[in-house]
């Protein structure tokens, strides 16, 4: 008894007190770390009981994002290789703009308005500066992924639509006029039409519209929009008599072809899945831009006795744009059909309809984005089957004309509300600020008396 008490009162008070004084800390510490295991193991049983993150599905969506992020770039360098040399750097420019301004409105409003709950009209404030889009799934939108990894992925789709407009208006437009209009555009265009087709409690997608990927939200949108862009900020200076041909082919073909392979993610990735769905919509994007290329090389070859490489690279973006709304629903036979119609409807619109109307899209945003997205959205209503996809809906040769009619509906409204806003809001920041470039500005390039930069280096 007495080694014990001896074994506790040590030499010097003030060490036997340090002592006491470790020990109580480490009881302390014990007691505090059980309490947050304790915690943690809660909260472990309450995230086990709701949806689970899956790696694989993650890690495909991630390079999803990341491929639909690249299609960005890849569209510049397509627009910049058809436009005239003095005015490569202004495209390259204005979508790099984008890139980054709509990427921070994303993030700030746009995609609460876009996807958060509220009405059937537009989603609420409640994830303003993505408040409550955090690392566990939501599963109104996709169960096995990240709530933070499909925001991102849904970026990269608001990202990429506003850039497709350019092509209407390209060598011609202010590069302030086009940020302010392209933030407005964006939250009162774009997120508004993605909360009607895929938001929870959006009218479209209660009504049981099919939009697999965007032809409506993306293609239909910017298209008609661009339509307005064109008519709106007039011909530019020479059109069409003075017209020089696209200045690099070269680099037009590159963007093209980055633009396919940024696709894939585009369509198989809104899958939100490694899974066959996605390996489905990877195949019919496939097959429906290469019948469409083929489709529009031979029309090329039928009117001007050769094929054309321009002609081939507008066939297979025209083919991809259709098939988007349909990607996930519909079969190969039925791509191979939309591909042919991507190839052959958008290039009567491009060769006869722009010229009889007399006006100036400048790299045909509106005849391949607008006419491509109306056909592939109809479309949908009619090669839909519920064999690829269950939780799609069989369209009319599949025995539902019901779906047939539900998809022209939003044809239609999509096209009258995006002609109507994004008629308005261009004569607004016309008014506020003008949209047209001076004439010497538009004679000069955009390049040197916008950007004071020359895309290419002469030596004499």
């Amino acid at each position: 008894m007495i080694v014990t008490r001896r074994w506790f009162v040590l030499p010097g008070g003030g060490m036997g007190r340090l002592v006491l004084s470790v020990a109580a800390l480490f009881v302390i510490a014990g007691g505090v770390d059980c309490a947050l295991a304790g915690e943690q193991a809660q909260t472990a049983i309450a995230v086990s009981a709701g949806p689970k993150v899956d790696t694989g599905d993650t890690a495909w969506v991630l390079v999803s994002a990341a491929l639909v992020m690249l299609m960005t770039p890849g569209l510049a360098f397509f627009y910049g290789g058809l436009v005239r040399r003095k005015n490569m750097l202004s495209v390259l420019m204005q979508c790099l703009m984008i890139l980054c301004l709509i990427s921070l409105q994303w993030v700030v409003f746009g995609y609460s308005l876009s996807f958060a709950p509220g009405n059937s009209f537009i989603g609420d404030l409640r994830w303003l500066f993505l408040n409550g889009v955090g690392l566990t799934p939501n599963a109104d939108y996709a169960g096995t992924i990240p709530h933070e990894v499909f925001m991102m992925f849904q970026m990269m789709f608001a990202v990429i639509t506003p850039a497709l407009i350019i092509g209407a208006f390209a060598e011609r437009m202010k590069f302030s006029a086009l940020c302010v209009f392209m933030l407005l555009w964006t939250t009162l265009v774009y997120d508004p039409v993605a909360h009607w087709v895929w938001g929870v409690g959006g009218f479209l997608r209660q009504w049981g519209a099919l939009d697999f990927a965007g032809g409506t939200v993306v293609h239909i949108n910017a298209g008609m929009t661009a339509l307005v862009a064109a008519l709106v900020l007039g011909r530019r200076q020479g059109y069409p008599d003075g017209m020089s041909p696209p200045h690099n082919l070269p680099l037009a073909v590159l963007g093209a072809a980055l633009l396919w392979f940024g696709w894939f993610g585009f369509n198989a990735g809104s899958a939100l899945g490694a899974n066959g769905l996605a390996g489905s919509a990877f195949t019919v994007t496939h097959i429906a831009a290469a019948a469409a290329g083929v489709t529009w090389a031979l029309l090329d070859w039928l009117k001007h006795k050769r094929p054309t490489t321009l002609g081939m690279i507008t066939g297979m973006v025209a083919g991809l744009v259709s098939i988007t709304p349909a990607s996930g629903f519909v079969t190969p036979m039925g791509a191979i059909w939309i591909g042919l119609g991507a190839g052959t409807i958008p290039w009567l619109a491009v060769t006869y309809v722009k010229g009889a109307l007399g006006y100036d899209d400048t790299l045909d945003a509106f005849g391949v984005h607008g006419i491509g997205g109306i056909w592939g959205a109809i479309a949908t209503g009619l090669f839909a089957t519920k064999a690829v996809n269950p939780a799609g809906a069989d369209g009319l040769f599949y025995g539902n004309p019901l779906l047939f009619w539900i998809q022209i509906k939003a044809v239609f409204i999509t096209v009258v509300y995006s002609l109507v806003l994004g008629f308005a809001l261009l004569k607004v920041v016309d008014l506020l600020m003008g949209l047209r470039v001076s004439e010497h500005e538009e004679r000069v390039g955009l390049d040197l008396t916008l950007h004071r930069e020359a895309a290419y280096t002469v030596i004499d």
